[in-house]
């Protein structure tokens, strides 16, 4: 996170929105993930910055109330809400792992906003197959 905004400091970009993570390739306990934030405006990021637009489409999601050691179990229901559901993620599983369109963790208050981690509030979204 401190080279996320380090770098957007360096080039003046304003973030826009609540931090992210996007999880690109999932094989536990190896993770590809992306720490991301929003921008108001396209910007040609430089250096370790890059730029990006997540997918349209249909998600699943859920708002997850607690501390972020949970959101491993609130990944797990709504995979399991999912696949209930019989709907698909937008997904390819590879060698390397699970590579999804769009997983990602999007964090709406933190620790330096809210110090009681029972009010932390993350949504937790999966993009679907079309």
């Amino acid at each position: 996170m401190g080279l996320l905004f380090g770098g957007m400091n360096a080039q003046k970009i304003q973030p826009h929105g609540p931090v992210f993570f996007k999880y690109n390739i999932v094989r536990m306990p190896e993770l590809e993930i992306e720490f991301a934030t929003g921008v108001a405006a396209p910007v040609t990021p430089a250096g370790e910055l890059v730029g990006g637009v997540l997918p349209a489409g249909r998600y699943a999601e859920l708002t997850f109330l607690g501390r972020y050691d949970k959101l491993i179990d609130a990944n797990a229901a709504l995979i399991g809400w999912v696949r209930e559901q019989g709907v698909q993620f937008d997904m390819r599983e590879m060698a390397d792992g699970d590579h999804f369109a769009a997983r990602v963790e999007i964090y709406l208050n933190s620790p330096a906003e809210e110090p009681d981690s029972d009010k932390w509030e993350t949504i937790v979204s999966f993009k679907l197959k079309d």
